[in-house]
């Protein structure tokens, strides 16, 4: 089944799910390694390249998940879930994708602020809007760092949450997305 149900989502939004798990991984390794290259390492221009160039595809990618996700029904969280848990659970998927958003907006930002457009690949390049701030790369990539980290904690945490789901709750919340 391509579309979600009461009781499970999708081939489409697991794919979504398992898809951004993978890139948002990916996207944070290698963001975590670029910080140690310097100007001379062979690497420092291409990963660069390459990392931005997965976040814009990653970001046109979130687009269309955002879309999907509205014009799916969402199935049903789990009965044996407390009020505090649905609250918890809704709030992270809301944050989830509000990280991923701004983490997008701020990896933007730095390259460029000095008015170059970012190239995606060979394939086309996205125009800066110019700098809106003199440190604008400065102050972008310290968020772009900070939200870095807090998706990837709370991705963590995510995991988790449907482990425990899994092996102490014995509900099918972790079943819903494999």
């Amino acid at each position: 089944m391509l579309r979600n149900t009461k009781s499970s989502y999708g081939l489409i939004a697991k794919s979504f799910h398992w898809l951004s798990a993978v890139t948002i991984l990916a996207l944070f390794i290698s963001g975590i390694w670029m910080t140690d290259l310097d100007y001379e390492h062979f690497w420092y221009d291409y990963a660069a390249h390459y990392h931005e160039s997965v976040g814009v595809l990653f970001a046109i990618f979130v687009i269309f998940r955002l879309l999907w996700r509205q014009i799916n029904i969402k199935p049903n969280f789990s009965e044996t879930l407390s009020v505090v848990e649905l609250k918890a659970a809704k709030l992270a998927h809301n944050l989830l994708y509000l990280l991923c958003i701004m983490i997008i907006i701020t990896g933007y930002l730095i390259p460029t602020a000095d008015n170059r457009g970012l190239d995606v690949f060979t394939w086309f390049t996205v125009p800066s809007l110019g700098s809106f701030h003199h440190q604008q790369a400065d102050f972008s990539g310290k968020a772009h760092y900070l939200l870095s980290w807090g998706l990837i904690t709370l991705s963590f945490i995510h995991a988790l949450a449907a482990c425990k789901h899994h092996f102490i709750d014995n509900d099918n919340t972790l079943k819903k997305i494999l």
